[in-house]
């Protein structure tokens, strides 16, 4: 009997800083703002951890860079668009990923009042 050894593998990534233009009115578009995206990837292969193989692992520069472009490349009204968009593009792009937790933070929100930020999570499983 062949035992499998296989485990998910949980990476997280948090506060990737970007700026872009984002938002319904036109203040957002004209000025911009700042976006913080974080991600969290279910990865399902053994080959990189038990190996310490790079070349079998998901590449968290790569990763960010892909968010960068999503975040940058064009604009999204909502933020959970975008998030969304984020957890198709790394997926895709990393098959290893089964599930792929997407947050993106807006801290300069114009709502009435005081806030933190406004925040949208995605989950995506791709299983």
């Amino acid at each position: 009997m062949e035992v499998s050894h296989e485990r998910t593998l949980c990476h997280h990534t948090e506060e990737l800083r970007l700026f872009a233009t984002h938002g319904v009115m036109k203040e957002e578009e004209r000025l911009g703002q700042r976006f913080y995206v974080d991600i969290v990837m279910e990865i399902e292969d053994d080959a990189a951890r038990l190996r310490d193989d790079f070349s079998h692992a998901v590449d968290y520069g790569e990763v960010h860079r892909l968010i960068g472009e999503v975040v940058t490349g064009r604009r999204f009204k909502l933020i959970e668009a975008l998030a969304h968009a984020i957890a198709v593009t790394v997926t895709a792009r990393y098959p290893a990923i089964r599930r792929a937790e997407v947050a993106v933070r807006k801290p300069s929100a114009p709502v009435p009042g005081v806030l933190d930020y406004a925040e949208a999570r995605v989950d995506y499983d791709v299983r």
